[in-house]
């Protein structure tokens, strides 16, 4: 069984940083497509990067493009989201997610496997 457990989150000031982790067990880590996703209070869960199996692609949400950086590490299963120049609307609990079998994909619903979350909260 695929379990995500994520680490990381916390409370930063606007334009600082922090890095996400998740760790993967339960599979062969490098046949998953990885992504991470957020949600925020009232809104529904949004996709925010997602990359590939071998680490060789990579995909983002136009909000974040240009200040997140996801990457994977096959050898430790982990993958990561680094997150610079955080903003209040950053603010959210935020997901790893693991996708198999659904081919390169960004869509919610094709990610069957999730963490708890961990909470990022961005202070004006």
């Amino acid at each position: 069984q695929v379990q995500l457990a994520e680490s990381g989150g916390g409370l930063v000031q606007a334009g600082g940083s922090l890095r996400l982790s998740c760790a993967f067990s339960g599979g062969t880590f490098s046949r998953y497509v990885m992504g991470w996703f957020r949600q925020a209070p009232g809104k529904e869960r949004e996709f925010v990067a997602a990359i590939n199996w071998s680490g060789g692609s990579t995909s983002y949400a136009d909000s974040v493009k240009g200040r997140f950086t996801i990457s994977r590490d096959n050898i430790k299963n982990m993958v990561y989201l680094q997150m610079n120049g955080l903003k209040p609307e950053d603010t959210a609990v935020y997901f790893c997610a693991a996708s198999f079998g659904r081919g390169w994909t960004i869509r919610v619903f094709d990610y069957g496997y999730w963490g708890q979350g961990t909470q990022v909260t961005v202070s004006s």
